[in-house]
């Protein structure tokens, strides 16, 4: 009698099969929903590191212009040009882009910065912050001009730097010395003649990717050395 070889070749089951690839499924959707939650709270984090960085900066440049504020020597009513061009100067213009606040402003300043060798002018300079609208990103950009004294006299074209960008608004306010507020101020004025606030506040909003309800707002405060009187 011949012995009889049995194998036995039992498979999978269509059923097995298809709960193998659920759980597959359900493994991969996991991690994928983590790797993926990850770099967006990556790329959230390093977002808030820039705008918080250009925030401290810019913020930083903005007190010492403001708190190195100057009169000018020469009387109002000089006539020449050189003279003119060093005339005192504080103009606080309060402005709006697509109804978000925009303001600009503008003074005389020991704040001159040096990028070039070229540039080796002392004394006092033009100061601006000047805001505009960044078409690609629907955000607001502020530069800052600084533009020599003698150089205003002589009536060149001079550039502008970016100071920070991403933002939703831009606020300037003014007090005199009763602690009164002010939306502008402007020296040429009768109501101002000659005069710089005692103080200004600046607020600063910058766009939150993760959230637009909540911008990030950064505010502060500088009085101005020369203010009193």
């Amino acid at each position: 009698m011949k012995p009889t070889n049995s194998t036995d070749t039992k498979g999978f089951t269509l059923l097995e099969i298809l709960i193998a690839m659920f759980i597959f499924a359900v493994v991969l959707s996991t991690i994928y929903t983590s790797y993926t939650g990850t770099f967006r709270i990556i790329n959230e984090t390093e977002y808030e590191a820039d705008v918080y960085g250009m925030a401290r900066i810019s913020l930083e440049r903005m007190l010492e212009d403001l708190e190195s504020v100057c009169v000018s020597q020469y009387p109002e009513s000089a006539e020449s040009d050189d003279n003119r061009a060093q005339v005192f100067e504080f103009v606080g213009e309060d402005r709006e882009i697509k109804g978000r606040s925009s303001d600009d402003l503008r003074f005389t300043s020991m704040a001159h910065l040096v990028f070039s060798e070229q540039d080796q002018v002392l004394g006092t300079a033009k100061i601006g912050y000047h805001v505009r609208e960044n078409d690609e990103e629907e955000a607001l950009v502020l530069y800052r001009t600084d533009v020599p004294a003698v150089v205003v006299a002589c009536g060149e074209d001079t550039g502008r730097q970016v100071l920070c960008e991403r933002l939703l608004s831009v606020d300037f306010t003014y007090y005199d010395a009763d602690g009164e507020e002010y939306d502008n101020w402007d020296s040429r004025t009768e109501a101002f003649r000659n005069r710089i606030p005692e103080m200004v506040s600046i607020v600063l909003e910058f766009m939150n990717k993760s959230d637009p309800e909540a911008p990030f707002r950064f505010f502060t405060k500088v009085a101005l050395p020369m203010g009193h009187g």
